[in-house]
């Protein structure tokens, strides 16, 4: 039973408000005495050693491993990715081995690049592209057109590994591509493969792609069924390329300033709204931004502000330990306060 069900409960005259909080009271202290999430030494070396394998193959490449040739790194990715594929596979269907499964399969996820890469160099189909984009390890530090057939595959692999293995760390591959892909589609709508001083197109396409893919994973969020929550990784890069581009704009009047931290305030009302943190977070920085700036360059001369800024704070801090306190009722009141058109728009919450 989650708070919307108990919600409904009162609603439908079953029960009282006393009995409501009463019962929601009960279901919190239920919550907080059962055992944590398992995740111990055995866990922690499990993904540690995955993301040094994923890290070895892309970040971490040399000029030794890229003078391979296109031919040679597509079938070394695809040897790799066969291989964990394979024991991904055999663990994922072992009791208790769901985790180290889940895990290759998710390095395999990771080896698409590579492939897709040494593919495009074997062949030389960069002019199909936006140009030679150069080695392979540079896929991670610069932003470039070509490396957009890259991304859009691991996307699509992403997708296709985690609809057969419910594993949402897999998504993280997806998650950081589409990441990169708001960054790199960029350059398809400036002059040149190079444009990268046409700042504002980039920073445009960054947030237009981040509201879509927030509005995609809310979609998937109201469309999810029991079970766990599979778009964690996605909201992170939603909410990444919205606000990256959002909070990258130069200069601007005081209004487009104050319209900027509005935007931050509406990104944590949409957090609760979803009961998604990492929207809370980057609205948070936002609006922390923004009094920043109020405090070194508008009110730089007054020293009320200071004190001010303070109690400000102060009080942000009292109504994080109130929210804290009182959870469970503002949850069963910010429900029953919704009109009923917006109490179907919330997704279930995650498990």
């Amino acid at each position: 039973m989650n708070d919307r069900d108990l919600v409904a409960i009162r609603q439908a005259g079953l029960i009282d408000q006393k009995q409501h909080d009463a019962i929601a009271a009960f279901l919190l202290q239920q919550h907080a005495a059962a055992p944590a999430p398992r995740f111990d030494l055995t866990h922690l070396l499990w993904y540690a050693g995955a993301l040094i394998v994923i890290a070895a193959m892309g970040i971490f490449t040399n000029e030794a491993f890229n003078r391979m040739g296109g031919l040679a790194l597509m079938l070394c990715g695809a040897a790799y990715a066969f291989a964990f594929a394979i024991a991904g596979h055999v663990l994922w269907n072992r009791p208790g081995l769901r985790t180290p499964g889940g895990l290759l399969i998710a390095v395999a996820v990771a080896m698409v690049p590579l492939i897709v890469y040494g593919l495009q160099d074997w062949l030389q189909l960069w002019d199909y592209a936006q140009g030679n984009p150069g080695d392979y390890n540079d896929f991670y530090p610069y932003v470039n057109g070509s490396w957009l057939y890259m991304e859009l595959a691991t996307v699509l692999v992403g997708i296709v590994a985690v609809a057969r293995y419910r594993f949402p760390f897999i998504l993280m591959m997806a998650a950081v591509a589409l990441w990169f892909m708001s960054m790199d589609l960029a350059l398809w709508f400036t002059r040149s493969p190079l444009a990268y001083g046409e700042f504002d197109t980039r920073r445009a396409v960054s947030m237009w792609f981040g509201l879509a893919l927030m509005l995609a994973a809310w979609i998937a969020d109201l469309r999810r069924k029991d079970g766990p929550g599979m778009t964690f990784w996605i909201h992170i890069a939603a909410a990444a390329a919205f606000w990256g581009g959002l909070s990258l704009h130069d200069g601007g009047t005081q209004l487009d300033k104050f319209l900027y931290c509005l935007v931050n305030v509406a990104l944590l009302a949409y957090s609760l709204f979803i009961d998604r943190r990492i929207y809370a977070v980057f609205g948070a920085l936002g609006v922390a931004g923004y009094l920043g700036y109020l405090a070194s360059d508008v009110f730089q001369d007054t020293i009320v502000f200071s004190f001010a800024l303070s109690a400000i704070g102060m009080a942000v801090i009292a109504v994080g330990l109130f929210t804290h306190k009182n959870r469970p009722r503002l949850k069963a009141w910010f429900d029953s306060a919704l009109p009923s058109g917006l109490r179907s728009l919330r997704p279930r919450p995650v498990p």
